[in-house]
């Protein structure tokens, strides 16, 4: 009986590589996938309450938001920006 090693190697760097582009992908994919959330998505994508919401940044001028009736509505991009901006700010 003859016995066989299979012997693999992987270039970890490469697949790490691999990895950050699929992921940059598939973020970038979800991002198109909105025009602009909602209360509940602004809630669901910062791990907010509203009123933590409302105390931290809502007020603030250059928030993007639109009211259109009773529902407050947060242009994607814009808000993704912001809040990228924003959470920098709250390091200094």
């Amino acid at each position: 009986m003859d016995s066989s090693i299979v012997s693999v190697n992987v270039n970890q760097s490469e697949i790490r590589e691999l990895c950050k582009q699929k992921i940059a992908e598939l973020i970038k994919e979800v991002d198109v996938e909105y025009v602009f959330w909602d209360t509940g998505e602004l809630k669901r994508r910062t791990c907010m309450s509203w009123n933590t919401l409302q105390e931290a940044f809502f007020f603030d001028p250059r928030f993007p938001k639109r009211k259109v009736g009773s529902k407050w509505y947060f242009p994607a991009r814009e808000t993704r920006s912001f809040l990228e901006r924003w959470l920098l700010e709250q390091a200094q």
